[in-house]
Parts: C-alpha cells; sequence; structure tokens
C-alpha cells in the first residue's frame, strides 16, 4: 500500500501523521520530542547572511536575541487576506506562500525518507480566519505553500472531517457524529455519517466554520487586563485642543499574534511617541512603544495563554508579566473570563447551528459528538456543547494529533 502522510499546519502549532502499510496511524515526532510551533525566526548572521529557524528552534533563537531577530507568527491567519501579500525581513521580499513554504521545509525534514512517494494530504479549515476571507484563495495559497516546499500534488482534506475520521477508528455501529475541530485561528465543524462496515463508508453531511477560536480568547484577556495599562482608553490633546482618544487600531494589532509584527514599523512607533508627548497617561503609551521595541511580545501572549489554561483546571489564576519597569500582577477567575468570551461563544455556537442547518439534520439526530483541538479544553467551550446535546453525547481526545493522524486516513480512504 502506498504510504500516506497527514500534515495538520496549524496556526498555533504542526502536527505531521503517517499511516503504515499495516493500516495504523500514528503522530510523527521530531528527535526532541518537542510541539512543533508554526513560528520562523530570522536574524543576520556572520557576513551579513541572512539566518532562519523554524519552530521551537525558532523560539531559541528569537529568545536569545529578540532586538536583532524577527518572529513570524500565525501565518495561516494571513492565507485568506488578500490584504497580505508579501513582507520584508532584514531588507529581503518574502511572498506568503515562500515564509510557509520554507517553514514546511523546516517541519518535514525529519520525515523526508517517509514521504518519498507518500500520498499527501494537508488540512484546511472549513472557513480560514480573517476579516471578510477569501476561502479559495486561502486553499490556493496553502498548495501554493507546499508547492513551494517541494510538494506540488497534495490533495487537502477539511480538518473537522479529518478529526472524524480518527474518532470513527473505535465506533462498531453506525452514527452520525458532529465533529468540532478548535485551533488557534479557527473553530470549525462537520456532521459525518459513519458505517464500520465492511466495507467501511464515511458520507458527510454538513460543515460550518467560523474564524474565531483560541487567539480570539486570549485576546479577551490581553483586552481586559493588560491594554488599559498601556494607554487604552485614555486621551490625547493636539495644540491644547479637545481631549481626543488615543487610538484603538494600535493596542487591536498588539494584542493579535500575527499583527505585533507590523507595529515595528517606524512610522507607527513615531506616531505613538507624538500621542504619548500630549497623552493624560504617557507613561503607559510609553511602555507599549517599550515592549513593542524590545520584542516582548511573545513572552506577553505566553504569560496570557498560561492563564487560559490554568482557567481549564481551576476556578481562577493569576497573571504575572513583567518586562523592564511595566508589569502586571492580576487576579483572573474563570467567570470574569467566560463573561469576557461570550461574544465568540455565540459565535462558535451559530457555526454549529449551521452544520447541522446544512446538513439538515436536527440535534436530536446526532448520536455522538467529538470535540478535539487546544480550545476544546476550556470548560466554557465543553459546557456549549452539554447543553445542547447532553453531556453523555460527547467525547473528547487527541487535542493535538487527531486532524492530522484523520488527514492520514482520510489517504486511505479516498
Amino acid at each position: 500500500m502506498r504510504p500516506v502522510i497527514g500534515i495538520d499546519f496549524g496556526t498555533t502549532n504542526s502536527v505531521v501523521a503517517a499511516l503504515d502499510a499495516t493500516g495504523a496511524v500514528t503522530a510523527l515526532t521530531r528527535p526532541t520530542g518537542e510541539v512543533f510551533r508554526s513560528v520562523l525566526a530570522f536574524w543576520s548572521g556572520a557576513g551579513g547572511t541572512l539566518r532562519h529557524a523554524a519552530g521551537p528552534d525558532a523560539i531559541e533563537a528569537y529568545l536569545e536575541d529578540p532586538l536583532d531577530s524577527r518572529l513570524i507568527m500565525s501565518m495561516k491567519s494571513y492565507l485568506a487576506q488578500r490584504s497580505f501579500s508579501e513582507t520584508r525581513i532584514f531588507g529581503r521580499s518574502w511572498s506568503l506562500e515562500a515564509l510557509i513554504g520554507l517553514f514546511l521545509r523546516e517541519l518535514l525534514a525529519p520525515f523526508a525518507t517517509g514521504l518519498a512517494g507518500a500520498r499527501i494530504v494537508v488540512g484546511r479549515p472549513v472557513r480560514f480566519v480573517g476579516d471578510a476571507p477569501d476561502d479559495a484563495l486561502g486553499e490556493s495559497r496553502l498548495r501554493a505553500a507546499f508547492a513551494s516546499a517541494g510538494f506540488s500534488d497534495v490533495e487537502a482534506g477539511l480538518e473537522p472531517a479529518a478529526a472524524g475520521h480518527r474518532f470513527a477508528e473505535g465506533l462498531d455501529a453506525p452514527a452520525t457524529v458532529l465533529v468540532g475541530d478548535f485551533g488557534g485561528g479557527t473553530s470549525d465543524f462537520s456532521v459525518l455519517r459513519f458505517d464500520p462496515g465492511p466495507p467501511r463508508r464515511v458520507a458527510a453531511l454538513g460543515h460550518a466554520g467560523v474564524g474565531i477560536a483560541g487567539d480570539a480568547f486570549d485576546y479577551r484577556i490581553i483586552d481586559r487586563l493588560v491594554l488599559p495599562l498601556l494607554g487604552k482608553g485614555g486621551s490625547y490633546t493636539v495644540m491644547g485642543g479637545k481631549a481626543l482618544p488615543i487610538p484603538v487600531g494600535w493596542f487591536t494589532s498588539f494584542a493579535r499574534w500575527h499583527l505585533l509584527s507590523l507595529m515595528r514599523a517606524p512610522r507607527t512607533l513615531r506616531d505613538i511617541a507624538e500621542v504619548a508627548r500630549t497623552a493624560a497617561e504617557p507613561e503607559r503609551l510609553r511602555h507599549l512603544i517599550r515592549l513593542i521595541e524590545d520584542e516582548a511580545g511573545y513572552a506577553m501572549y505566553r504569560a496570557v495563554s498560561g492563564v487560559k489554561a490554568e482557567l481549564s483546571r481551576e476556578d481562577r489564576a493569576q497573571l504575572r508579566f513583567q518586562h523592564a519597569d511595566f508589569s502586571i500582577d492580576a487576579e483572573v477567575r474563570r467567570s470574569d473570563f467566560e463573561a469576557w468570551i461570550a461574544p465568540e461563544l455565540a459565535r462558535i455556537g451559530a457555526a454549529v447551528d449551521a452544520a447541522l442547518e446544512d446538513a439538515a439534520l436536527p440535534t436530536a439526530q446526532i448520536d455522538r459528538v467529538f470535540l478535539t483541538g487546544g480550545t476544546s479544553l476550556v470548560p466554557a467551550v465543553r459546557a456549549l456543547f452539554e447543553r445542547r446535546f447532553g453531556a453523555a453525547r460527547i467525547v473528547t481526545g487527541g487535542e493535538f494529533v487527531s486532524v492530522a493522524e484523520g488527514l492520514a486516513l482520510m489517504g486511505r480512504e479516498s
């Protein structure tokens, strides 16, 4: 049997899985065993050569010298955005496809032997992230990125459908399953009908998705606890006139992983400094400038993500972060966090409704609900499904590997 490789290129993490000759599927681990974060780092090497690293090595290189390196995060979030086509890194122009292709080459390098001659199935969300995303453009760019990495012949599968295929390996009777796949940037849903056979049959009944997930939850924590300390909600004056609100766009960009790097533009930093001169609380904007210039955003994001993870286990958590003379030490209660993310939960619920409508099925005809992806661990997300379907029908698991493994299974069955 031709080997099959499933590749889950994620907003936050990326996973590779393989289907072997016996039909067993497993996630492939790198020699270090570390989670492979979907990030790139660039820095100037000896003689002015441009050096790079991906995944854990990129984070390590960046943390060693954040001022003289460039960290590229959340590349997947740009795929369906026509407004983003390229960026300049140390004077060199890079297209989005070339950046992702470079990342994919590093991700797949340890598995080169198994990739030779393999059938490759890559995941894509039902709906890409972003304002007015162009889903066709998103998939086209994704394919172009794989071509840039040397893989021009790839198949694409919907990520929630892939997770469903992995879940269905354990089914011993026909079932209609709603699959929810929660990543860093998107929440996607598929309604699938499984008949374990033989022969095994899978019918896709409906799909829906929304471009929000874990990163949007992080944003709410930053927006409530961090941004007010950096000037959001404050005011400034122009030539001693009427007080004006400080532009909120700066804070929106600072709070989102994939937009932060754009704030290092000299013009943006000059504009913030100019507003700080007449701001009511200038020291807050100066903290913002310092965090941007010192590339301290990634450390802040890690602290926020840690709080979110702790709130999945505990009723309260402490957000602690310090850089230079800026510090935060704030308690976060789960009840407050759930109130902050209520708008996102409502949109996730609407996407579930859309998937059921697309499948022309009522809630009562869903036999099982399978939730996967890191954000599925958030109690408020699980509670949303328990209210609609009842706890007995809900199954979770394989939060970080089910999509990749399912993609490999899809390659076997298609």
